[in-house]
């Protein structure tokens, strides 16, 4: 299968980040450098970093890429907490990273709004990204080609996608995205017939895009059969700003944002 790799130029890639940065000023002088997954940040970041400063007066220092990118940043000094949709590895562990659960989130199944195909079952979605079916109409669908977007192979989107759901086989693809969450731009402007996966939080605010129902499931059931756990990832045990940051999150508000994106808090 032709694959094309949609690429963002170092400009483009500047004003993304500018962009996300949070224009806000601590009355105490305080900062925290937070290094966000683009999942987590597309799910409900924007909202919660601003009454984050808002109840703190603690300005937050914005940078968004993959979640491999984030925790790389926090091994190298460049931020103070990252968060990430994977688990950490041994490697990262035996360096002095903690990993705080925080939300456990649905990984949805995606297409353009005007896609006539309302479920699949975990087989189908397997044949559909392993590149053996090429048409709408072989599982079920109408006569419509199938186009395969997905998530760049750093991120944390495409790394639970090949574990959980093609255990492990390699994903196919048309489109790669250079972040995840570019998956929802390309869903919403390609042809209908567009399939990708993403974070069910960060769909729920892209209303033109379509979520799948998988073996008669839609997310948030509690059968839905795959999930990503949400993480914070600070060196060490959370101390200054970072505790106060983890604690916040895990507060009554922060719990409340969760459930509205239809997403589950950890307990």
């Amino acid at each position: 299968m032709k694959k094309f790799m949609v690429r963002l130029c170092l400009m483009g890639v500047g004003l993304l980040v500018l962009s996300l940065m949070v224009p806000v000023t601590a009355g105490a002088g305080q900062s925290l450098r937070y290094s966000a997954s683009a999942q987590v940040f597309e799910a409900f970041e924007n909202s919660r970093l601003k009454t984050f400063t808002k109840d703190t007066g603690i300005a937050v220092d914005l940078f968004v890429a993959s979640s491999q990118s984030c925790v790389y940043r926090l091994l190298q000094d460049m931020t103070d907490v990252a968060s990430s949709v994977r688990p950490l590895s041994q490697r990262e562990k035996n360096f002095g990273l903690v990993a705080i659960p925080f939300a456990k989130d649905p990984l949805a199944v995606i297409t353009h709004q005007s896609t006539p195909v309302d479920t699949l079952t975990t087989e189908q979605l397997q044949s559909l990204f392993s590149g053996n079916v090429t048409n709408w109409k072989e599982v079920g669908g109408p006569d419509m080609a199938v186009t395969l977007v997905v998530p760049g192979e750093q991120t944390g989107a495409h790394k639970n996608f090949r574990r959980q759901v093609m255990r492990h086989n390699d994903v196919y693809y048309d489109y790669m995205t250079y972040t995840s969450t570019r998956v929802l731009e390309a869903i919403e402007s390609l042809p209908p017939g567009a399939v990708s996966f993403i974070s069910r939080g960060a769909q729920i605010t892209h209303p033109k895009v379509k979520v799948v129902q998988i073996d008669g499931t839609k997310p948030g059931d509690v059968d839905y059969p795959f999930y990503q756990m949400f993480y914070l990832v600070t060196k060490g045990e959370p101390a200054g700003t970072v505790k106060v940051f983890v604690d916040f999150l895990t507060s009554d508000k922060g719990r409340d944002l969760i459930l509205e994106r239809g997403m589950l808090p950890v307990e």
